[in-house]
């Protein structure tokens, strides 16, 4: 049984859509279940559309990914280089064994003639005005150094067929496809012909692609039994598509919220919360009540056949609560370490009790991103509402508070152990004393501390972690705008 090579060949054209990285992990995935290959290819022969740092952003995500390659442009291997733009004179060479076996010819048409409604043929596209051109013609138009691409000659009559794992047999008839370029006038191949001779050359056996691709295949197809090589496997994966404000859905676009890894990341989900979720978006595990997955697993449980046809939603809410799962999951000491920078872009003065925060928060957020909005009150007492204080629910009145907060600093100032069970205990003395309920003393205590109506734990959680000296001071301050 042969090696199943796979590769992801992406273009460096800018962020990571999460398109590309579903492809390079259900690439990868297939490799690694079958003990075969996984190799990363930088497609980068369209200059135009080339993006400075572009590279680096899918080197990176790869590694933050875990999505190991075995060969690529970093790293090397058999089949260097493996950069488009360093094989140029390797294209060449295989587009003029095409026009010698008379599969592909020269076209010295401009680019406004390739594009002249008069020049299309019935299906649109170029009309093959430099198909048949004589030896003599072609030699003349070389020697005279005028500007061509070289194009393919596909057949005129008949069909072409492949078979896609996922999508079945594709047939399209001949007569509607287009001699496209393979060669551009800047000597770069394009697209639809380097990879077919890089796949080839580094033994690529199994192609996955996005179905938009599923019919232009044909065009590859083609190439491949024109050089009289071996077909790869092709596995065509559904469209990810997003919800609309209307409740349709689309193909996923940036209307739809972060599309790319890194604006999830910077949004605070996981990477591997993304990536056990992207895995679902396409395909369906043996058991259907598994979920969650790490990428080890996601090796072991894969199989290409479970692919499925049609298109994935991208649900930002399911995301989230899987993000929050994995959140939950993480020891206290792993969650501080991805905490910690978005802690301080709102707090930055010195806290009592640092883990507590971080025991406050972990249950309670979905990603990162939320937690500076939840701690701000942590930096400063903001100017609440004092009338807030007063609440029928909670059996609380301007004047009660009073005497609430009174009794509270006056119980609190001899506490010598500052710890949420102490804390918690105390107050509910206070209660006994006033003659109210817990809930009533908790509720003008933790407004009187936060500011907020909605905070991340209680009043003596929050306490906790703002220290004696902070929590009293607040206390008085509140009482003081009481007075």
């Amino acid at each position: 049984m042969k090696q199943i090579v796979t590769r992801f060949a992406p273009s460096p054209t800018g962020y990571m859509h999460i398109g590309n990285l579903r492809t390079a992990l259900y690439s990868y995935l297939l490799a690694r279940h079958n003990n075969g290959k996984f190799i990363l290819r930088i497609e980068d022969t369209d200059r135009e559309r080339f993006v400075s740092g572009a590279e680096k952003i899918i080197f990176d995500t790869l590694k933050i990914a875990g999505l190991n390659y075995d060969e690529g442009p970093d790293i090397g291997g058999p089949s260097a280089p493996y950069r488009q733009s360093e094989r140029k004179e390797i294209y060449l060479k295989y587009a003029q064994q095409l026009i010698e076996q008379g599969d592909a010819y020269y076209c010295f048409c401009g680019k406004a003639e390739n594009h002249d409604d008069q020049n299309e043929n019935e299906f649109g596209g170029y009309n093959r005005h430099c198909r048949n051109l004589s030896t003599d013609e072609v030699k003349h138009n070389l020697e005279a150094g005028k500007p061509y691409v070289i194009r393919q000659k596909v057949p005129l009559t008949g069909s072409t067929s492949y078979h896609d794992h996922v999508f079945g047999d594709i047939t399209v008839e001949n007569e509607t496809l287009q001699d496209i370029v393979l060669i551009k006038s800047d000597g770069y191949p394009t697209y639809n012909f380097a990879h077919v001779v890089d796949d080839h050359l580094m033994g690529v056996n199994s192609v996955l692609r996005g179905s938009e691709y599923l019919t232009s295949t044909i065009q590859y197809v083609l190439l491949y039994k024109a050089f009289g090589w071996e077909l790869p496997e092709y596995y065509h994966l559904p469209l990810i598509m997003g919800k609309n404000a209307d409740g349709e859905v689309s193909k996923l676009s940036k209307r739809h919220g972060a599309v790319s890894f890194a604006d999830l990341l910077e949004q605070g989900y996981l990477p591997q919360a993304i990536l056990n979720y992207i895995a679902l978006l396409g395909w369906h595990p043996k058991d259907d009540e598994q979920e969650f997955f790490t990428l080890p697993e996601l090796v072991t449980e894969f199989n290409a056949d479970d692919i499925r046809k049609s298109a994935a939603i991208f649900d930002y809410d399911k995301l989230k609560w899987m993000n929050s799962k994995y959140i939950a999951n993480l020891s206290l000491a792993e969650f501080g370490d991805l905490a910690r920078p978005y802690i301080e872009r709102v707090v930055t003065r010195e806290l009592a009790d640092y883990d507590a925060l971080l025991a406050l928060l972990q249950p309670r957020i979905q990603i990162l991103s939320e937690i500076p909005e939840k701690i701000e009150f942590f930096q400063s007492l903001p100017d609440f509402d004092i009338n807030l204080l007063a609440n029928d629910k909670k059996k609380t009145t301007l004047e009660n508070a009073r005497e609430i907060l009174k009794a509270t600093i006056n119980t609190l100032e001899s506490v010598e152990t500052w710890e949420n069970s102490v804390l918690f205990e105390k107050l509910n003395e206070v209660a006994t004393n006033l003659n109210l309920k817990s809930m009533s003393i908790m509720w003008v205590v933790r407004l009187a501390v936060s500011g907020s109506m909605v905070t991340v734990g209680g009043a003596t959680e929050i306490m906790e972690v703002l220290g004696k000296e902070e929590s009293i001071d607040r206390l008085i301050r509140t009482l003081d705008r009481l007075q």
